[in-house]
C-alpha cells in the first residue's frame, strides 16, 4: 500500500520455476547459425577447389582457358583452405585452453 493505494503486485518465483523456453530456443538458434555458417564456408572451400581442379584438367587437356585464370583459380583455392586451416587451428585452440580451465 503506498499513500493509501492497494497495488496489485505479483508474486516473486524462484529462479529454478521459471521458465527457461526462451534461452533454450535462443542457444539453439545460435547452434544453428554456426551450423549454417561453418556449413557454407566448407562449402565455399569445395567449391573453389573444384573449381581450380576444373581449370587445371581443362587446361592439361589443351582446351581453350586462359593460363592466367587458372593461376589465379588455384591461388584462390590455396588461400581459402589455408584460411579454413586457420580458423579450425584457431577453434581448436579455444577448445583446448577451456578444456584446461578449472571450475
Amino acid at each position: 500500500m503506498i499513500n493509501g493505494i492497494h497495488l496489485p503486485v505479483s508474486p516473486v518465483q524462484p529462479a529454478s520455476q521459471l521458465n527457461n523456453a526462451d534461452s533454450i530456443n535462443t542457444s539453439y538458434d545460435a547452434k544453428d547459425s554456426f551450423a549454417s555458417v561453418l556449413k557454407d564456408s566448407i562449402n565455399k572451400v569445395n567449391e573453389e577447389q573444384n573449381m581450380s581442379d576444373n581449370m587445371t584438367a581443362k587446361l592439361v587437356k589443351g582446351e581453350d582457358v586462359d593460363l592466367h585464370q587458372v593461376m589465379i583459380a588455384s591461388q584462390k583455392a590455396s588461400i581459402t583452405l589455408q584460411a579454413a586451416m586457420e580458423v579450425r587451428n584457431k577453434v581448436i585452440e579455444a577448445y583446448q585452453e577451456t578444456m584446461r580451465m578449472q571450475v
